[in-house]
C-alpha cells in the first residue's frame, strides 16, 4: 500500500484528477452493473407471465406488468395495456414510445464514459508535459550538474511516465465498460422489439378482431 501511495505521489498533481476520474468510472460501472443485473435476471420471467396472461385477460396482464413497473421491461409492457380498446396502430405506438423512453434510461452513463475515454489520455499527456518541463528545469546542460539535479530530473521523467500510464489505464477501463454497455443496449433493443411484436400479435389476433 505504501509503495502504491509513493508511486501515486511521484506522479505529480495531475494524478489527482486521474484518480477522481477512475473512481467515478468505477462508480458508474457498478451502478450500471446493478441496473443490468436486475433487468436481465428478471425480464424473461416477466415477459413469459405477461404474454401468457395477455392470451386470457388483458387486465390481468396489465396487473402483472404493473407489479414490476420499477423495471424497464415492466413499464414497456404496461404502456399499451393501460389503453382502453386501442387500435393496433395506437397499441404499437404506445409500445414504441415507452421503448424509446426506456432506451434513454439504458444509455445513462454513456456520455460520462465517452468523456472519460477522451479526457483520461489527455490528462496523462498533460502529466507527461509537466513532468518533462520539471525534468528540463532541473537539467544544467554543459555545467556538470550534481547528482541531486540528476535525481530531480529522473523524478520528472518518472512523473511523466506514471501519469501517461495512469491515463491510459483509466481510458482503457472506461472503453471496455462502454463497449459492454453498448452491446447490452443493442441486445435489449432487439429483445424489446421481439417481445413487443409478440404482444401486438396477441392483441391483434385475440382481442382486436373480437
Amino acid at each position: 500500500m505504501t509503495r502504491m501511495y509513493d508511486l501515486f505521489i511521484s506522479g505529480g498533481p495531475v494524478m489527482w484528477p486521474i484518480l477522481g476520474l477512475s473512481v467515478a468510472t468505477i462508480a458508474c460501472a457498478l451502478e450500471r452493473a446493478w441496473f443490468w443485473f436486475q433487468l436481465l435476471s428478471k425480464e424473461d420471467r416477466i415477459v413469459h407471465d405477461v404474454l401468457e396472461a395477455a392470451r386470457h385477460s388483458l387486465p390481468e396482464a396489465g396487473a402483472i406488468a404493473q407489479q414490476v413497473a420499477d423495471l424497464p421491461i415492466g413499464r414497456f409492457l404496461l404502456a399499451p395495456l393501460l389503453l382502453k380498446k386501442p387500435t393496433p396502430e395506437t397499441f404499437r405506438l404506445a409500445m414504441e414510445t415507452a421503448g424509446d423512453r426506456e432506451f434513454v434510461q439504458m444509455r445513462k452513463g454513456d456520455k460520462f464514459l465517452e468523456t472519460a475515454i477522451a479526457v483520461a489520455p489527455l490528462l496523462g499527456l498533460l502529466g507527461t508535459v509537466t513532468g518533462l518541463i520539471n525534468t528540463f528545469a532541473n537539467l544544467n546542460i554543459g555545467e556538470g550538474g550534481t547528482s541531486a539535479e540528476a535525481t530531480r530530473a529522473a523524478a520528472g521523467i518518472g512523473e511523466a511516465l506514471l501519469t501517461t500510464a495512469a491515463g491510459m489505464v483509466v481510458a482503457i477501463m472506461a472503453l471496455l465498460i462502454y463497449r459492454t454497455l453498448v452491446t447490452l443496449q443493442a441486445r435489449q433493443m432487439d429483445y424489446f422489439s421481439e417481445v413487443g411484436g409478440e404482444l401486438e400479435l396477441i392483441y391483434r389476433q385475440i382481442w382486436y378482431d373480437t
